[in-house]
């Protein structure tokens, strides 16, 4: 079951790409996508024109919560032409998710959190029994505290956290009081294995209006961080932003060397040299093999079960070799 903010930039529809394709190779068994963060009905609308463009009509969408947002942010959305509303989205996402886990064997599925975790949350609080019996381990996209700190896991201050903190440190800490394995990919590790931006360009070639609207779509997005992380921290059309994510923090991740003046109004996607696709590598770490041969990880202990952390600083971030697995993504 995935929970995405889809829309927000590309690499949640870049994952759904992914997931196509290994669906096809019965790597994966996709039951349901949530799309949560306001305005999560225009969210759901683009999972649902992607999945279908790119044969996956059968995999029911839901329209999940705001995602922790409040009623006076209004997020963007990118557009598509595929994405329309549509008659075969679930109006209620938690509900689809209850009958999805009533629907399988104990013990047999995967959560993939590549968005705000509230609706997780709101699954565990109100279905515990079900949850605690259906579902095997929760992979998140997001980031924790020093597994080497304290007793338990905590989360840190990445985006898909800060969105709900509340619910955030909900999932965790239940998770691990009631036995749940939790799978962690950190920015850090994105950072360990960054694309070129002309693999969205060969992409594009295919024709496939999927791959063309998400390489159009990259330029606008990061376009459209550039001037976020110019204002302000306190700033409310950063959208929740870490305030860590500033120009300095931009040039480092973007571009491979250089810094801009936060004066610089013109598009800076010319500029670029590295993109930073964090979903993709959490969908990735929902497949055993490749966790096996890709990624290292941190281990943390609670209560007799094993939680897994993938990137714990810039030193440290859990990638095993870098170009093998951009090697093993991009092919698929």
């Amino acid at each position: 079951i995935v929970f995405t903010d889809i829309g927000r930039d590309v690499d949640d529809e870049l994952s759904l790409v992914l997931l196509s394709a290994l669906r096809r190779k019965h790597l994966l068994n996709p039951i349901a996508v949530i799309a949560t963060l306001s305005p999560q009905d225009e969210r759901a609308n683009l999972a649902r024109g992607s999945m279908d463009s790119m044969g996956m009509p059968d995999v029911p969408v839901g329209i999940g919560s705001s995602g922790g947002v409040g009623d006076d942010v209004e997020l963007e959305v990118y557009e598509a032409d595929y994405s329309i509303p549509s008659p075969c989205i679930y109006q209620s996402g938690i509900e689809l998710v209850y009958a999805a886990l009533e629907s399988v064997p104990p013990n047999s599925t995967q959560l993939l959190c590549i968005a705000s975790l509230a609706d997780v949350a709101t699954v565990m609080i109100e279905r515990e029994e079900l949850f605690t019996s259906k579902v095997k381990e929760v992979v998140v996209m997001g980031g924790v505290v020093s597994p080497e700190i304290g007793e338990t896991l905590v989360p840190d201050s990445a985006y898909n956290n800060n969105c709900d903190i509340s619910a955030a440190r909900y999932v965790y800490r239940k998770c691990q009081e009631i036995g749940i394995p939790t799978i962690t990919l950190s920015r850090w590790a994105a950072y360990g294995c960054p694309m070129p931006p002309q693999l969205l360009d060969e992409m594009s070639t295919t024709e496939h209006m999927v791959a063309r609207n998400i390489r159009s779509v990259s330029k606008i997005s990061v376009d459209q961080l550039w001037n976020k992380v110019r204002l302000h921290p306190s700033d409310p059309r950063r959208e929740k932003i870490p305030n860590r994510c500033d120009v300095n923090w931009f040039c480092r991740t973007f571009m491979s060397k250089g810094e801009l003046s936060k004066d610089w109004k013109a598009s800076v996607w010319s500029l670029v040299q590295k993109l930073n696709m964090y979903d993709p590598l959490a969908l990735l770490l929902a497949v055993p093999a490749y966790r096996t041969a890709h990624f290292a990880f941190k281990e943390k202990v609670v209560n007799g079960v094993t939680h897994l952390c993938v990137g714990t600083s810039e030193r440290d971030t859990g990638i095993k070799n870098r170009l093998a697995l951009f090697d093993e993504y991009s092919a698929l």
